[in-house]
């Protein structure tokens, strides 16, 4: 999978841009706030429909502009099928091979990428919420269900909020109602949690000889699932609506007196132990940037596995942020099978074919250019 062409009009600092990309390396140098991250962001957002930047729309489109539009044409197989996103106040519309899509939840997953920025650098020792959200979007791309049931989910946990934010201010007594939330939430969280097991173990089964590669044997890396509620990859869903349900009843009146869900996929998270150590506590810089390359790579092959064909791999100034082994070893990993857009302000000092054998754009200003 490549993406051939990219159009945006609107979009943050570009007014137009219209440019053509190689199924290979294409490097896209400039100095800093020029536009480069915002290439990269559009690409991103055209398959994601969301930013890995900001959860706040209106910030993609370009000042005093009423929308902002994303095209893009990618080769799928043996076909190239177009997409297109229109963002505006209002909301957004997505498009595949020119039919709109009635919900966004049937257009992710029909352009795959991996995004790797230093911000990723804190999958392993950021929040809680930055691995939540790696997860949840992961999954996403190759499970439309999962999204669905995301979205259901959300909008439940909202509702089950409101409702225990009522009781708490004394404006509601019908604890039948909050039963009746309770249930409908415990169906979705537990097809979220199973599907996020599942997910983890292939996950697993990829980054574990990606980082003991990197690693040079010398390290064991293991992805581990922490729930908000003690169940396990073991039960099936009725055992962990079970639990759930004893739970709830339990923490009742603690969630009433503080207005808000407790438990449930939104308050899980996930742990890396490198030779059976909590990376985030113990681990060097050096080995959670290990694991989180490791477990960026995995996602390569995760999807390769999925859907057929390898994802669009983005990374946003992140050679400069790895040492020469960490570099060499991502780009001897990507070389001739996936298409890569790496963002720099120079590639010196990067001695690596990949990089020699690249397309190279530059951009100044909101603008784009090839350098011949």
């Amino acid at each position: 999978m490549y993406i051939e062409s990219l159009k945006v009009k609107n979009y943050r600092n570009y007014d137009e841009l219209d440019v053509s990309f190689e199924n290979k390396v294409n490097v896209i140098l400039g100095e800093n706030a020029q536009g480069k991250t915002n290439i990269m962001e559009s690409i991103y957002v055209l398959a994601m429909a969301k930013s890995h930047r900001t959860s706040n729309d209106k910030e993609l489109i370009r000042w005093d502009e009423e929308y902002a539009k994303i095209e893009g044409r990618v080769h799928k197989r043996n076909s190239t099928v177009p997409l297109e996103l229109v963002i505006s106040k209002k909301g957004k519309k997505a498009r595949f091979n020119h039919i709109e899509q009635q919900r966004l939840s049937q257009y992710i997953g029909n352009m795959n990428v991996v995004m790797f920025a230093p911000e990723d650098l804190n999958l392993v020792k950021g929040s809680p919420q930055v691995r939540r959200r790696f997860i949840d979007m992961e999954i996403g791309q190759v499970s439309s269900v999962y999204l669905h049931d995301m979205a259901q989910y959300q909008k439940v946990l909202n509702q089950r909020n409101h409702f225990l934010k009522m009781l708490q201010q004394k404006k509601q007594q019908d604890l039948a109602m909050l039963d009746v939330l309770t249930e409908q939430f415990i169906q979705y969280a537990v097809k979220i949690i199973e599907k996020r097991f599942q997910f983890l173990k292939l996950l697993q089964k990829w980054a574990e000889p990606i980082h003991s590669g990197i690693s040079r044997n010398l390290e064991t890396l293991k992805i581990k699932y922490n729930p908000s509620v003690d169940v396990s990859d073991t039960m099936d869903l009725s055992k962990m609506v079970e639990v759930f349900q004893e739970k709830f009843a339990k923490i009742k009146q603690r969630e009433i007196d503080r207005g808000v869900t407790l438990i449930g996929p939104h308050r899980d998270d996930l742990a890396f132990f490198v030779n059976d150590r909590d990376v985030q506590t113990y681990g060097s810089q050096g080995q959670q940037r290990t694991t989180a390359l490791s477990v960026k790579l995995a996602e390569i092959e995760l999807i390769h596995a999925e859907i057929g064909e390898y994802p669009i791999l983005l990374l946003d100034d992140v050679l400069s942020e790895l040492d020469d082994y960490r570099q060499s070893h991502l780009l001897n990993t990507i070389q001739g099978k996936v298409q890569t857009f790496v963002t720099t302000t120079s590639v010196e000092g990067i001695d690596h074919q990949t990089l020699k054998e690249a397309s190279t754009f530059q951009v100044t200003h909101g603008r784009m250019s090839k350098v011949k």
